[in-house]
């Protein structure tokens, strides 16, 4: 895990700079396992990320936002009564270890002054947020309850007094010299990296193959050395926030400069901003994951249901292009008839169609007379025309039906919450869902849909629609005639729009990007995408959520850039 005691020394180091002395003046539980405090201090708002998420918990400054609840929970409720106005006196890390306490003084309701201490216990799985009075250091109450029938050993319940997880008795990096590093390492044992691990606080594997590498042959002297100039860079405060792709493609982040790891880098100004890009709403693109997942199964359902109609309507059209034949049969037929007897199973005819005049083989119902014969081949010419007419329809509308459900997939990978609500409003009403008898029970009044807003490095206002609902309302209900409309060429995508006139030309570059960061391409490189006024964009009578049809366009090729749209969601 990449938080370890060395990364948490790093955020209460920044925490310490920016929140102590601050004062609380907002609480929301965003979910089950976060919260999210408003700190006013050194004359600004700073927003405090505590988390206990099993896979992503964490303590960060964030600036992302954050759908927030209109109920608080329980939880909540307790925090506003007991840390709501109170002043965050100190923030410290216990020992080496991956806890930190926020010091808060408050006053209660007769408006004396108490001591709360926050405790955050990053720990995975393990991990939790407790409130605890400082004077009793009884647990006030935390995220997650530990019963004694859960653990004989540590209690984490309201009333009862608050015990710090097991000392692994580990010595304290920070303290140790050369020779304790040359004490603790046995280097006939091999694996050095996990005997630092396992005999020093705080330490990751990250670190410690960081350690062993710049030891470089790793001996009595280089390694110890080593050992004490990486602590004294911490010491220091000598940060480097970066987040690393290794070789297997995968994401690492950490707070110092990794020798040991090749490939990209990206470097950040502060250890919260690098835990924003990294995390970047992972806890909440899987809350949407699961929320989503019935829906995302449906509609792939629909889509491969679509694929395989394909199919059959193919080989329905295949058995259709037949039909010229049964014509070509029974007109042969009828000016042959004379040669036909009664009992004939086939007979053979000159095709005075063919400028060769190549014989012609039909094949004859001996039951029938030739006529009959005759009659049968038009009724199967008219037949197959009828349904090559009919087929040909349904191969529209069925590709239609798989564009639709592809813009639907590519839709869900990007959206919040509120916008799974909207694709599956968009599904009851298209037919496709039934509505729930609660949602039946109680029409809620339907707000405006809110499109995602950014400001373009010239300071252009550009707006993205991230579902069919928003899409439509951006393109037909507000863009201006002479607003510029971006969209990813023959790819499933967002609408985008630039508002204004004069549009620079970086600022067209900047929308084509966003255009293509939210489509199907997003992976992709050199992306088309087209771009014309609105007064171009027409959606068809009767056509789908989200369906356009454009002309007068013009085509830019980018490379989605997730720096770039970061950075002009900033701005705005």
């Amino acid at each position: 895990m990449s938080f370890d005691g060395i990364l948490t020394h790093a955020i209460k180091d920044e925490l310490s700079n920016t929140i102590e002395s601050g004062k609380i003046s907002k609480i929301y539980q965003l979910n089950q396992y976060e919260l999210l405090f408003t700190i006013r201090g050194n004359s600004k708002n700073s927003h405090l990320l505590l988390s206990a998420h099993p896979s992503y918990s964490r303590v960060q400054l964030t600036k992302g936002e954050y759908d927030k609840p209109f109920e608080p929970p329980m939880f909540c409720m307790l925090l506003r009564k007991h840390l709501e106005g109170g002043i965050v006196e100190k923030v410290e890390q216990v020992e080496f270890e991956r806890i930190l306490v926020f010091h808060i003084r408050s006053r209660n309701e007769l408006g004396d002054v108490t001591y709360k201490k926050l405790i955050v216990e990053i720990m995975n799985k393990h991990s939790n947020i407790i409130v605890v009075d400082r004077d009793t250091n009884k647990i006030i109450d935390s995220i997650k309850h530990l019963s004694p029938a859960l653990n004989r050993h540590r209690t984490v319940m309201p009333g009862s007094e608050y015990i710090e997880p097991p000392k692994q008795n580990k010595l304290d990096p920070f303290v140790a010299t050369e020779e304790d590093v040359l004490k603790k390492v046995d280097f006939n044992s091999g694996k050095l990296a996990m005997q630092l691990v396992e005999n020093f606080a705080g330490l990751s594997p990250l670190v410690a193959n960081e350690i062993v590498h710049r030891a470089g042959l790793a001996n009595a002297t280089s390694l110890p050395k080593a050992f004490v100039e990486l602590m004294n860079e911490i010491k220091e405060a000598q940060y480097e926030p970066q987040i690393l792709l290794n070789d297997n493609g995968k994401e690492l982040f950490y707070v110092l400069s990794l020798s040991h790891i090749k490939g990209e880098k990206k470097t950040f100004t502060s250890v919260s901003e690098m835990l924003d890009r990294f995390y970047g709403g992972k806890a909440e693109r899987d809350r949407v994951k699961q929320q989503a997942s019935d829906l995302e199964r449906f509609i792939k359902n629909e889509w491969n249901k679509n694929k395989r109609k394909i199919k059959k309507l193919q080989q329905t059209l295949k058995d259709a292009e037949k039909a010229e034949q049964y014509k070509l049969h029974g007109e042969l037929l009828t000016a042959h008839m004379y040669m036909v007897k009664r009992g004939d199973s086939k007979i053979t005819v000159s095709n005075f169609y063919d400028e060769a005049g190549e014989a012609v083989t039909i094949t004859l119902d001996p039951q029938k007379t030739a006529s009959q014969n005759a009659q049968n081949y038009f009724k199967k010419y008219q037949k197959a025309k009828t349904s090559l007419l009919e087929v040909e329809k349904q191969l529209i509308l069925t590709n239609e039906e798989i564009s639709y459900f592809d813009g639907l997939l590519q839709q869900i990978e990007s959206a919040s919450l509120k916008d799974i609500l909207e694709i599956r409003e968009e599904l009851i009403e298209g037919g496709y869902l039934k509505k729930s008898k609660q949602a039946s029970k109680k029409k809620t009044k339907q707000s405006k849909p809110q499109l995602e807003k950014y400001l373009s490095t010239d300071g252009f206002e550009i707006l993205v629609g991230k579902n069919n609902i928003q899409n439509d309302y951006l393109t037909n209900r507000v863009a201006n005639q002479d607003d510029l409309w971006f969209h990813t060429k023959d790819i499933p995508g967002s609408h985008v729009v630039i508002k204004g006139n004069d549009i620079t030309e970086q600022t067209i570059l900047e929308a084509a990007n966003i255009a293509a960061f939210f489509s199907k391409a997003r992976q992709s490189s050199s992306v088309p995408v087209d771009f014309t006024k609105i007064r171009h964009v027409k959606k068809p009578s009767g056509a789908k959520p989200g369906y356009v049809i454009y002309d007068n366009q013009q085509t830019v090729y980018v490379t989605p850039s997730e720096d770039l749209v970061l950075r002009l969601k900033k701005k705005s």
